[in-house]
């Protein structure tokens, strides 16, 4: 494959006709977008679409044998990877700053070079450093010089980082800290265009906000990646869907050249829900004609005789109707065999089915959901429940059609009440009353054998797994990838397993923990609007800003631990 031709443009960040390979796996094909000034376009897609691949092309650090087109970005365009490359271990923050923000002291320097050499006698050189001078300014104003200083403090403040050392090494921050720093230092270095893969990542609401006001104010083009839907829905004036499923012809019908949508998240929701529904009715009325056609095929021409009063008497009239009888229903056959061939040459492909939880009615040890056993008893209860260092005090009670989001920050205990809610961690204090089946999505998987293919880690974990439709049927794991060990799959495609036995056989109590982390935007937007439909109670604890805005049950909103190490979630 030929390499991308590469190529600087003044403004904008601009791809034409770029495909990649990975391995022998074709990963984009044929994409094409532009951002220009003061657009901020999201990537989404599925995981493993290829968000991160584009990324680092347009950066230039992608093998340039595995991808081919034309790629342009403005002469200063930096890229933040998902992923940080390893710092010196002696480098201080201080140091970290200063190698950011160089590029933007360097601009004093020029400017005053310039200044000095508007005084030479020469007037040709007087005119030079004149027009030096003249950009140079240009430049100090757009990238903030002459308050350096003051941007320094209130970004490091903004990203909660305000009060660190500047002499503390980097080898002793977390690594929130140091992806904060990333953003710090990105954000500090004023480059024309702006490459951000997951920009959110270890951000907390303040954070997060503020990195939202910088890039609304971002005067370059912001090309970026995100599962943080309020993110996309803050920032973006345009999504680009790389999802290579969705459409009616699939990859073939050019999706991985990637959808464009103008405006933010909720206008791409709107949008994509009204592709769908064409995508359904067209579905829907191929297979009506596929229908009509095999029928037609399907009627023979001594079918059609014998239904046929012939108009004539005598023998030869007879053998001239049917003659003419079999002659029109051949052209018929033709035509509609000729149509099915073309529908087959061109098939719309099934639409994805919407992620939906089975009743209770489909198990064997059936539980209606409406009027559980035990009437409008809770299915838990807690009394004063209590787990030393992780879990304060709580006590609550979980009703069979309960709606409940747990909310708080790192070290309140979320995950940790999901556990003993689940049965999973036994209380210090208090007492825990338990009356249903209870399943739970772990925020970290944990497989009891990895070398299991996906399909059968699925099945294992099923009471009755012969009975049970697949993961593809499903539309949470491709054939291929259902075949691949868990432990060769990426973490988003293990959450959608781990997530496979629940919905095929739900339990009375379901318990959610950060349920959107690494699942594609589109999965995660089916998960939520199934959760009202769900036949017994939900319990979910996320830090999800979209879902929390949009969640209509109720909520306990957890403080930190007494004593606790933030660390535990």
């Amino acid at each position: 494959m030929a390499p991308p031709l590469a190529f600087r443009t003044a403004s904008a960040i601009v791809l034409d006709g770029v495909s990649v390979l990975h391995g022998t796996r074709r990963l984009l094909r044929d994409v094409g977008l532009t951002a220009g000034p003061g657009e901020r376009v999201g990537l989404i897609g599925a995981n493993g679409s290829g968000k991160s691949t584009l990324l680092e092309l347009i950066a230039g650090r992608l093998d340039a044998q595995s991808a081919s087109g034309a790629v342009g970005r403005p002469a200063a365009t930096a890229l933040l990877p998902q992923e940080l490359e390893p710092e010196p271990a002696l480098l201080r923050l201080g140091e970290a700053i200063d190698r950011a923000v160089a590029p933007v002291r360097a601009i004093g320097d020029r400017l005053e070079a310039a200044a000095l050499a508007l005084s030479s006698e020469d007037a040709p050189e007087a005119a030079a450093a004149a027009e030096r001078y003249e950009a140079a300014l240009v430049d100090a104003e757009r990238a903030g010089l002459w308050s350096l200083d003051a941007r320094i403090a209130s970004v490091l403040e903004g990203l909660g980082l305000g009060s660190l050392d500047r002499d503390r090494p980097l080898s002793a921050m977390s690594g929130g800290q140091r992806r904060r720093l990333a953003v710090a230092a990105l954000l500090l270095e004023r480059p024309d265009a702006l490459l951000l893969d997951e920009p959110t990542n270890h951000l907390d609401d303040e954070a997060v906000a503020f990195l939202e006001r910088e890039l609304l104010s971002w005067p370059g083009p912001v090309l970026f990646t995100s599962h943080d839907r309020a993110f996309l829905d803050a920032v973006a004036t345009g999504v680009v869907d790389i999802d290579p499923s969705f459409g009616p012809g699939g990859p073939r019908d050019g999706v991985m050249q990637g959808r464009r949508y103008t405006g933010g998240f909720s206008d791409y929701l709107l949008a994509r829900d009204r592709d769908l529904a064409r995508w359904r009715e067209a579905y829907a009325e191929e297979q009506d004609e596929r229908a009509r056609l095999a029928h037609v095929i399907g009627v023979s021409a001594r079918q059609v005789f014998h239904t046929e009063q012939p108009r004539g008497e005598g023998r030869i009239a007879k053998k001239f109707e049917a003659d003419r009888a079999a002659k029109t229903v051949g052209g018929r056959v033709r035509q509609a065999r000729n149509r099915l061939a073309e529908l087959d040459r061109s098939p719309v492909a099934e639409p994805p089915r919407p992620l939906r939880f089975r009743g209770f009615a489909d198990r064997e040890e059936a539980v209606d959901a409406a009027a559980p056993a035990g009437g409008d008893e809770p299915f838990v209860a807690l009394d004063a429940v209590a787990v030393r260092d992780r879990l304060d005090p709580v006590s609550l009670e979980i009703g069979p059609r309960s709606r409940l989001l747990v909310e708080g920050p790192n070290g309140a205990g979320k995950s940790t009440l999901l556990a003993v809610l689940a049965g999973e961690v036994d209380p210090d204090e208090g007492a825990v009353t338990r009356t249903c089946t209870v399943g739970r999505l772990s925020q970290y998987d944990a497989w009891p054998d990895p070398a299991l293919a996906a399909e059968a880690a699925y099945r294992a974990a099923l009471r009755h797994p012969d009975s049970a439709p697949g993961l593809a049927e499903l539309g949470l794991l491709e054939d291929a990838a259902a075949g691949v060990p868990i432990a060769e799959l990426s973490y988003g495609q293990r959450r959608r397993v781990a997530l496979a036995p629940l919905v095929v056989e739900p339990p009375e109590l379901l318990l959610l923990d950060e349920p959107t982390n690494h699942l594609a935007l589109a999965l995660a937007e089916e998960l939520e609007r199934a959760i009202p439909d769900y036949p017994g109670a939900v319990v979910i604890a996320s830090h999800d800003r979209w879902l929390r805005r949009r969640w209509r049950g109720e909520v306990l909103r957890l403080a930190p631990a007494r004593d606790h190490a933030s660390a535990e979630e």
